[in-house]
């Protein structure tokens, strides 16, 4: 009978804002040592050697040739360890960890080591005909196809979201990763790597700045500090079946989905996928305790807050601030996600039985959500 999928450990970078601490590091460079350390987490609380089956990871802007494959070979694990690299866009890693954990319900019982990596400062240019371009499209001709940006700018608009409402939704973001980074609650989830900072380098950055930034786009309301910022960064989490972790605490994976929505508005698509995750978990909204939600822009955030009921400043949701205040490595993000899930509620001490939520927004209209519950 195939087995629940439990994630038993859980590791990141420092996340980096681009073009800076972890500008010269490759994929696989920022990918490995959290492997390992992943890896490493999961065979002391198991207290045996683990023999990893495939390491599935997000990623969006890469070079190409299965960068989790090469990162599973810079980590040690072996050549009998495979890999797949996943692209969702801003949902890449946490549809690698769903992947994991749906091989092991599947009924292949081997662990696994899933999660995203990005490098935004050693992303290939590509060109069409010679001519290059920041992202391939999103849509096919004849759909609405927005540049993030501005679908973050139209969505604001749609829903009434002020300039005020979006500097205080940022403001708190910073407010509370602060806090928590200077309580430690950062420091056993984070890998120093090469020579970085053993921290997140844009918590609190914007923060004092957020009243006197102009919008980026004419009539619009989003500044550099209500939109996340681009980043370096990777993320692994270690999932194994819940057979083989009697008495260990984890997060069971007990939902999820993926949900398309309109292209013309990315941004809600995390809305839909919460709903339908906890349908699939048989749960609601009342019953969840802690939600990571990938925060691209706070105007987005905040659209997808209202959807779901939920309050601008709910404690539940990106309690120790979210991607407002650490940044958004794309293909990592939703790892990351998941990864704060980890730390809140498995590091935190919360009860068995205790639910979270994990979800993104995609680019060119699509959402991502897992349901996951402390058990051991």
């Amino acid at each position: 009978m195939p087995d629940e999928a439990v994630i038993v450990a859980a590791r990141r970078t420092p996340i980096a804002t681009r073009g800076r601490a972890l500008a010269r590091l490759r994929v696989e460079q920022l990918a490995a040592p959290v492997i390992r350390a992943a890896v490493g987490d999961a065979e002391e609380a198991m207290r045996h050697e683990l023999t990893v089956a495939d390491v599935v990871l997000g990623n969006c802007m890469g070079p190409g040739g299965n960068p989790a494959r090469v990162a599973a070979l810079a980590a040690g694990l072996g050549v009998e360890t495979t890999g797949a690299t996943v692209d969702r866009q801003c949902g890449s890693g946490l549809a690698a960890v769903l992947d994991a954990a749906a091989a092991i319900r599947a009924g292949d019982a081997r662990p696994r080591v899933a999660g995203g990596v990005e490098s935004a400062s050693t992303a290939p240019v590509r060109s069409i005909d010679g001519v290059p371009y920041t992202r391939a499209p999103f849509a096919p001709q004849g759909w609405p196809d927005p540049d993030m940006l501005q679908a973050a700018d139209d969505l604001a608009r749609l829903d009434g979201i002020g300039r005020e409402r979006q500097d205080a939704h940022a403001a708190r973001s910073h407010r509370r990763a602060r806090a928590a980074r200077d309580a430690g609650r950062f420091a056993d989830e984070i890998v120093p790597v090469a020579e970085s900072p053993s921290q997140d380098d844009a918590v609190g950055q914007a923060e004092a700045l957020l009243p006197r930034l102009t919008p980026l786009l004419p009539d619009g309301t989003v500044t550099a500090g209500t939109a996340t910022r681009l980043s370096d960064g990777a993320a692994a989490v270690v999932v194994v079946p819940a057979g083989a972790v009697t008495g260990i605490r984890g997060l069971a994976v007990r939902g999820s989905a993926v949900v398309g929505c309109d292209p013309a508005l990315p941004g809600i698509g995390a809305a839909p996928a919460v709903l339908a995750a906890l349908e699939d978990a048989g749960a609601g909204i009342a019953q969840v305790a802690a939600f990571e939600i990938v925060e691209a822009f706070a105007a987005q955030s905040i659209a997808v807050l209202g959807r779901l009921g939920l309050d601008d400043d709910d404690p539940r949701v990106c309690a120790d601030g979210g991607a407002l205040a650490l940044g958004h490595p794309w293909g990592a993000s939703g790892a990351v996600s998941m990864l704060r899930l980890f730390s809140r509620l498995v590091r935190g001490g919360a009860p068995t039985g205790t639910l979270g939520v994990s979800a993104a927004s995609i680019g060119g209209g699509m959402g991502i959500a897992a349901v996951v519950e402390v058990v051991g």
